[in-house]
């Protein structure tokens, strides 16, 4: 029996990288899982994969951006499943046509402002709104949000996404306030970068810049990521709530510095281990 073992989970942007790797593991503890996307061509293949695999997925279409969508979502998962115990809300506006124009807050296109927030922030919020008359009815309910390095650190630009995920936080630590009570735990997962394989094999330069930057050896999977969304969404987790949990390498917990002085350090060590030997 797996940690999830008959628990109900809503994985959103559940076909892309994050999404599908977490829909594999959450499904691969015994989880039935709901692989909810705005592409659902994809979602569908996924959700059948997991099946023929011997998993329980099924496959819904979200518009996060229209509240309408998110209250169908819930309704067809209760309709289908007949209970709500985990939401993981990782869908997020990811487009390129709007990520290359999140620019500079004094160059800011209020559209890309205005949908960063529509999708990020209150496609979250309503997520959480619509599933948590089921969370607290389970009795052990359990939400988990995407966050973002992005809302930790300053940067030259994806204003509206950084400050978009910034509000998923203060979200995150008012729900966890609000409904811990009623048994629902919530938390953020902030990623370090998790390069897809595409951009490993063709911008190592790009790659081993920022691994220096890390205080683990190389840089994050999509596993990785899904691995603490299955800890949360299962009675494992069921004494964390409020937190934002940083899952990223180490890489916003050290000095800037490190990674420049990382040689001269290791050196000086080596050193003096060989001298007191």
């Amino acid at each position: 029996m797996g940690r999830l073992s008959g628990r109900t989970c809503i994985v959103t942007g559940g076909a892309g990288g994050l999404g599908s790797a977490t829909a594999r593991r959450l499904c691969a503890e015994g989880g039935q899982v709901v692989i909810a996307d705005i592409l659902l061509e994809p979602a569908e293949a996924l959700a059948a994969e997991i099946r023929a695999e011997g998993g329980d997925a099924i496959a819904l279409h979200v518009d996060l951006g229209d509240p309408d969508s998110i209250a169908k979502l819930i309704a067809d998962t209760l309709a289908h499943y007949g209970k709500l115990e985990v939401v993981f809300n990782n869908g997020a506006a990811t487009q390129s046509e709007f990520l290359n124009r999140d620019g500079a807050a004094g160059e800011m296109d209020i559209e890309v402002w205005d949908h960063t927030f529509a999708v990020n922030t209150r496609g979250t919020m309503l997520m959480i709104k619509h599933a948590l008359p089921a969370l607290i009815a389970s009795g052990s309910g359990a939400i988990i949000n995407t966050s973002s390095g992005a809302s930790l650190l300053g940067d030259l630009s994806r204003t509206a996404y950084a400050a978009s995920k910034s509000a998923v936080n203060a979200l995150t630590l008012y729900v966890a306030a609000q409904y811990g009570k009623q048994g629902v735990t919530c938390n953020a997962i902030s990623p370090g970068m998790v390069p897809t394989a595409a951009s490993r094999a063709n911008q190592p330069e790009l790659i081993r810049m920022v691994e220096r930057h890390h205080l683990t050896p190389e840089l994050g999977y999509p596993e990785d990521i899904a691995a603490m969304v299955a800890l949360l969404a299962s009675e494992d987790g069921r004494f964390v709530s409020g937190q934002i949990m940083r899952v990223d390498g180490g890489v916003t917990k050290a000095f800037a510095h490190v990674a420049d002085n990382r040689d001269q350090f290791e050196a000086h060590v080596a050193s003096t281990w060989r001298h007191e030997a």
